[in-house]
């Protein structure tokens, strides 16, 4: 049965659209609806309260769907929430919808097959903004009981993410996962420039919230099993084994770069940008492994080499041949 009780805001620059999608959810037994007419006024709206689903119209004056899909999704990286979009479309090209997914969208509509589609989509959409909500909950009491670990010495503080030694013994167990079973170690930094002059702009609570905002979209970006985590204010670092050592490469984490260099992260100060340089130390089975040591000495020197270059670099520690 649809809930009744789900926050649903319909964007739609065309009022008469609005209000026919308006009415055919509260027919169906919506009982939260709310309209906004632009896209600004949708996010006046989203400040104030959260909703689980959105429904706009892809194509509007000032800001379109694809525009406002961003800010959404950095007001819950803010939040800690996720909003379910979709967005309502005459585009049916796979290339437009692939731009759109890349971008954040959740789904489409078809407004030539509105009346079948709005309904069940939304059905369905509610259960996935509840799914992911409760996970995002779920990972929210998680580090905040990792904060309160006074006795634990492998996590930031501020993050709840790893810290400096939970990196190297990350980096040590990959290092002999590779050695006895083969593949690739990718020890990946992440240097953040200028983060003293952006903590003396925004203030200490401004950079904890952009230190955490960070946290969560490099989170959203790695896989499952790779370690993220927080050496320094302004280092991050991820520890990823790679089975195939072809694939431990920059290409493997350039949505990574992307993801910080080309989107603001939204606090309390407003949106802040952050440039991020970032280098690959990679070591691999066929060419021999490393100790920790010489892994990360060998990045942070090729980290001072992206922090000077702004490129995202590569290097590779040497080895020392065993008698």
């Amino acid at each position: 049965m649809p809930n009744p009780d789900l926050p649903i805001l319909v964007v739609d620059d065309a009022r008469f659209s609005s209000m026919v999608v308006s009415r055919a959810l509260q027919k169906a037994g919506y009982r939260d609806v709310r309209i906004a007419n632009d896209a600004p006024s949708a996010l006046h709206l989203l400040e104030e309260r959260p909703v689980s689903v959105l429904i706009a119209d892809w194509l509007m004056p000032e800001m379109d769907g694809l525009d406002l899909t961003d800010r959404i999704r950095q007001q819950d990286e803010q939040k800690n929430h996720y909003t379910y979009i979709i967005l309502l479309t005459a585009k049916e090209s796979m290339e437009a919808l692939s731009q759109a997914f890349d971008r954040g969208v959740d789904d489409f509509i078809y407004k030539s097959d509105m009346n079948k589609q709005l309904v069940p989509r939304v059905f369905a959409a509610n259960r996935m903004a509840d799914r992911q909500n409760a996970l995002l909950a779920s990972n929210a009491l998680l580090l905040e009981n990792n904060r309160q670990l006074s006795s634990s010495s492998i996590a930031d503080p501020e993050t709840g993410l790893g810290n400096a030694r939970y990196a190297r013994q990350r980096l040590q167990e990959s290092l002999r996962q590779c050695e006895s079973r083969g593949g690739a170690t990718a020890m990946l930094l992440i240097g953040l420039r200028g983060w003293s002059g952006l903590a003396r702009r925004h203030g200490e609570s401004a950079m904890a919230e952009l230190a955490q905002g960070i946290g969560r979209r490099l989170n959203s970006l790695i896989r499952p099993l790779d370690a993220l985590c927080r050496l320094q204010d302004d280092r991050f670092a991820i520890i990823a084994h790679f089975p195939d050592a072809e694939r431990c490469s920059t290409g493997a984490f350039r949505r990574l770069y992307e993801g910080i260099n080309h989107k603001a992260v939204k606090t309390a100060a407003g949106f802040i940008e952050v440039e991020a340089a970032m280098t690959l130390c990679q070591a691999d089975a066929g060419r021999g492994t490393p100790d920790p040591a010489t892994m990360e000495q060998t990045a942070q020197e090729g980290l001072s080499e992206a922090l000077s270059t702004r490129r995202f670099t590569e290097v590779r520690p040497s080895v020392t041949e065993q008698a």
